[in-house]
């Protein structure tokens, strides 16, 4: 097993951006980023090897937004929220604002919006939010790519 050092090394970057993906703040982030990567030392004894390391370390990112959520019931900062959104989804940005977007991205099901809120918000990759949800690349693709019809579909519907 390689050392936490060589794992912060490789996998800070992918947890930072799942984080910033759910908080939309990037001081927040980083701040839950060092918090993560401090309870998985806490908790490597734990760590059985029946997934990735990546896939571990994002569960225990998203436990502590949850814990900073169930302390902090009235964040909400959308402010960073559309600053460096892949070109193939600012068309689903163009078709709507903001606010509605995130109305419709909140009521869709599990998982279709943790893979869109990944791809819109956190820039991931695919591989990325493959690994983080513990599926492959193509069922990322194929989820974000249903996810961004039915919200398209939606949005055409409400124009009418």
């Amino acid at each position: 097993m390689q050392s936490m050092d060589e794992i912060y090394q490789k996998y800070a970057r992918t947890v930072y951006k799942y984080l910033l993906s759910l908080t939309h703040s990037s001081d927040l982030a980083e701040e839950l980023t060092q918090e993560t990567f401090y309870q998985a030392v806490r908790s490597i004894r734990r760590f059985n090897g029946s997934c990735s390391i990546s896939t571990w370390l994002c569960a225990i990112a998203k436990n502590q937004f949850l814990s900073y959520q169930r302390k902090n019931p009235a964040f909400e900062n959308l402010d960073d929220c559309t600053q460096k959104v892949p070109p193939a989804e600012q068309e689903v940005f163009d078709s709507v604002n903001r606010v509605e977007l995130l109305k419709r991205l909140h009521l869709s099901p599990e998982p279709v919006r943790e893979v869109l809120y990944l791809r819109i918000f956190g820039n991931l990759s695919f591989k990325e939010i493959g690994e983080i949800m513990g599926r492959t690349e193509n069922w990322a693709r194929v989820t974000f790519y249903r996810g961004k019809e039915k919200l398209r579909k939606g949005i055409m519907e409400d124009d009418k």
